[in-house]
């Protein structure tokens, strides 16, 4: 996996998870991914992440994710789902001009042909299929990918104001969202996800779409019926997760990212980040 750094502008390479490779390119892996992506293997790995049993991990997880504690508000964890779910410091993330990103991720941007169908990582899309629903509307605009790493701050804020249209929830397994299997499955049509259709001040209509992943991935959106710039939308419990913008060909999109998509290269962004 390859990543650019849209602030320092460096490049850097990662190797594939051992165990991911493992599930996903091994018979035997196969067999044992059926189960871990299974409702019931969810429910209970719910239960130990959100009890006080799992605090033991915290420490180690911490360390190996290189996660820079300082950015976060000081408390005491009761869970590794609470810490999880841990809140950054108001001052760390600033909202800079124009189209700004929701979270910290790993962003690709795609753009949507006139059949509405898409090209993600070896595998075709169609918007349709996404979204559930009439996605004529999307013809010719753009697919903003936001993947975030387990090391990512997990809340997600909106990048611009207006309303909630309507919000439904499409249930499906839990995949997780490397890009190891986004090579093999349809991971973003076959996921559990929430898809809110909003009309915004800045944009007119768009779809966002939240992906819960390997292996709890629970999506807990803020009930709310209009909103503003930098308020909070939701947040993902534990496991890695994608969020997906749907736009109409009316945004700006800096060309870098769309080189480095197109080259299969992920940009990291944080929340707030100008995409422009």
């Amino acid at each position: 996996m390859k990543f650019y750094n849209l602030k320092t502008k460096e490049m850097y390479e990662e190797k594939d998870n051992v165990m991911l490779s493992f599930l996903y390119h091994n018979l035997i892996g196969r067999v044992i991914l059926k189960i871990l992506t299974t409702k019931t293997v969810a429910n209970i790995a719910r239960l130990y992440e959100n009890s006080f049993l799992s605090k033991g991990k915290i420490n180690s997880f911490i360390k190996k994710n290189n996660i820079d504690m300082t950015e976060y508000e000081e408390t005491s964890y009761k869970s590794f789902n609470d810490f999880f779910m841990r809140r950054i410091k108001k001052d760390k993330r600033k909202l800079e001009k124009g189209l700004i990103s929701p979270c910290d991720a790993k962003l690709s941007v795609y753009r949507i042909d006139d059949n509405l169908k898409m090209e993600i990582k070896n595998s075709i899309y169609t918007v349709e299929e996404l979204i559930k629903g009439d996605a004529s509307k999307f013809k010719g605009g753009y697919a903003f990918i936001y993947r975030l790493a387990v090391d990512d701050y997990h809340h997600y804020i909106y990048p611009f104001t207006g309303e909630v249209v309507d919000s439904k929830t499409i249930r499906g397994v839990l995949h997780t969202v490397q890009p190891i299997a986004l090579k093999k499955y349809k991971v973003f049509s076959e996921n559990t996800r929430v898809v809110t259709n909003v009309k915004t001040k800045e944009y007119g209509e768009v779809a966002i779409i939240e992906v819960g992943a390997m292996i709890i991935g629970k999506i807990v959106n803020e009930d709310v019926t209009k909103f503003k710039r930098g308020d909070e939308k939701g947040h993902f419990e534990f496991g890695g997760s994608t969020i997906i913008y749907l736009f109409k060909n009316n945004v700006k999109v800096n060309k870098k990212i769309i080189e480095n998509s197109l080259n299969d290269i992920e940009t990291i962004v944080k929340m707030g980040n100008s995409l422009e």
